[in-house]
């Protein structure tokens, strides 16, 4: 059983980046979950059980209900579309309009930020996130990004997944489905911890996205291109950029690594604060081939 593995002990696993049985490190155990490595990719997965993502995300998750989760997200949001529309400049180098989504919007920030120049629509888990995207004139299904629903909303030219893919119980699948209702020559714009970088392997269990079971996956550039080249798909943009951060995300997420709950989260949240610890990775995929 995973419980009873000890550190650097291997097992074999069906790895969804190379598509094969491959040989995982067990590496710790975090919030009562086990933390394996392929060995092949490095791409890291957490062995949750018991855990249901329909009652998880939820609209404490995104007010300062859980410790993983956001202080303050609708509070935040003139810090966020900031971001956000500097990621949307970044989108545009590669692929400068078109009918774009966005799996896992939240409340449509991003989307606000991106209908300025694209046909955009969403796919959002969390119900309260989702009708308060339609409620400001968004299309957005409720829901995960499953064939009904992506298949409802059509081909695309741009498929946006941004701090999206970690949490996914099967990446793999859901990547595919991307794949296949990308138009010709479209892009996937993904951005996830990078488990390769250094910050990640010094820190160890302690790094601030080892958060199981939120984050399910924990990826590696590695990872990323061999599960790309398996959908048809290549890597044409890989960077670590700065980020626009709320000080309300920031002081809480310190306090949730220090064991305590910053009390001062919404009157943070109109500030914003350039971070960038370079253990965060931003990637385009270009489809080059019919999945």
């Amino acid at each position: 059983m995973s419980m009873m593995l000890q550190s650097g002990q291997l097992r074999a696993l069906p790895c969804p980046a190379c598509g094969s049985i491959a040989s995982h490190a067990h590496l710790f155990r975090k919030n009562g979950c086990e933390i394996l490595r392929c060995m092949e990719c490095g791409l890291g997965r957490a062995e949750a059980r018991d855990f249901e993502p329909t009652t998880y995300y939820t609209q404490e998750y995104f007010s300062g209900g859980h410790a993983d989760g956001y202080a303050n997200y609708l509070g935040a949001e003139r810090v966020l579309r900031r971001e956000f529309a500097r990621t949307v400049r970044f989108i545009r180098r590669h692929c400068d309009g078109g009918r774009l989504l966005e799996l896992g919007c939240a409340y449509g920030f991003f989307l606000q930020e991106a209908k300025r120049y694209f046909d955009v629509s969403g796919i959002e888990l969390a119900e309260n996130a989702a009708a308060h995207c339609r409620r400001n004139g968004l299309r957005v299904l409720t829901g995960v990004a499953d064939s009904v629903h992506m298949g409802a909303l059509g081909s695309m030219d741009v498929i946006v997944l941004l701090d999206v893919i970690e949490h996914l119980p099967e990446p793999h699948d859901t990547l595919a489905l991307c794949a296949k209702h990308l138009r010709p020559g479209g892009i996937v714009v993904l951005s996830t911890g990078d488990f390769g970088s250094a910050l990640a392997r010094m820190a160890g269990a302690s790094w601030r996205l080892m958060t199981p079971p939120q984050h399910l996956w924990f990826f590696t550039r590695r990872s990323i291109e061999r599960l790309a080249a398996r959908l048809g798909m290549r890597v044409e943009a890989f960077d670590h950029p700065w980020k626009i951060v709320p000080a309300s995300l920031i002081l809480f997420q310190l306090g949730r690594m220090l064991g305590s709950k910053y009390p001062g989260g919404a009157r943070a949240s109109g500030l914003g604060i350039p971070v960038n610890l370079f253990d965060a990775m931003r990637i385009v995929l270009r489809r080059t081939a019919a999945p």
